[in-house]
């Protein structure tokens, strides 16, 4: 980090594992106060256990609430009313066949990756132009930009993300508030862990077999040619969230292992 974040406080949601515990991390070791959400008390108190071994003296709090609901939105702004940074981290993907998604599973996707990030947004948002201070950072995908086959929901929903951080924007001018989103490509998450090791598994290879063949075959234009870690992607967040990436406003960073075929 070449910019302090000590005096800030740090909201990052689905904070409990994966980019958003990275995340967590990263903006605590700059000197945040950073509040952790997850859907469950216990997956929070664990996140914040691990964070405090791994940050020693760090200010953190935690909020269980399911943020994919109006009212997980509504019991998390009551315990937290203001913050001067939101990472709008939450998000769910699950592959599926387009023939065979359902309204119910459009309808879940959305309300977790898009609607989340609105509810908190719209609250938080204003608090930050009327003190002319602020970010906000949505953690959206470069299936925003090259929707995947396998799973054109949560491509959707991605750029969706994408629209709405640069709408946003638009609201800042003249402003120390800036609103991005961060385009992470395959990542070494959680539930990406397990999907990996359950298809190698199926296929009767090894981890990094299949890793390696996923690449060759499923996102062959990856200039990285290996799922990313989550703390690649969370310091490319910090980065926005401080005050060092004050001209950076409005834009779609790419963070994807230059997977997307296009220089812009």
């Amino acid at each position: 980090m070449s910019a302090s974040l000590s005096g800030s406080t740090a909201v990052v949601t689905g904070s409990t594992a994966g980019i958003g515990y990275a995340i967590a991390e990263e903006l605590a070791r700059a000197g945040a106060a950073v509040v952790v959400n997850g859907r469950s008390q216990a997956r929070v108190d664990a996140a914040l256990a691990s964070l405090r071994a791994a940050v020693p003296g760090a200010q953190l709090s935690g909020v269980a609430a399911d943020l994919a609901s109006a009212q997980g939105a509504a019991e998390f702004i009551a315990t937290v009313p203001q913050t001067d940074i939101l990472i709008n981290n939450l998000g769910i993907f699950v592959p599926t066949d387009f023939a065979n998604i359902e309204d119910e599973e459009w309808q879940r996707l959305w309300d977790a990756n898009v609607m989340s990030g609105v509810r908190l947004s719209r609250h938080y948002f204003s608090g930050m132009l009327a003190r002319d201070r602020g970010r906000v950072v949505f953690l959206s995908s470069e299936s925003g930009l090259q929707i995947p086959a396998e799973m054109i929901h949560y491509g959707v929903t991605k750029a969706a993300q994408i629209a709405l951080a640069r709408g946003m924007a638009q609201l800042t001018a003249g402003t120390q508030v800036t609103v991005n989103s961060v385009l992470a490509g395959p990542t070494r998450s959680e539930g990406v862990g397990v999907f990996v090791e359950q298809l190698a598994e199926q296929q009767g290879v090894s981890a990094a077999e299949f890793e390696k063949q996923f690449f060759q075959t499923v996102r062959p234009t990856s200039l990285l040619r290996r799922f990313a870690e989550p703390a690649e992607i969370a310091r490319v967040v910090a980065f926005v969230a401080s005050p060092a990436a004050s001209v950076v406003n409005g834009s779609a960073i790419r963070a994807e292992g230059g997977l997307v075929l296009s220089a812009f």
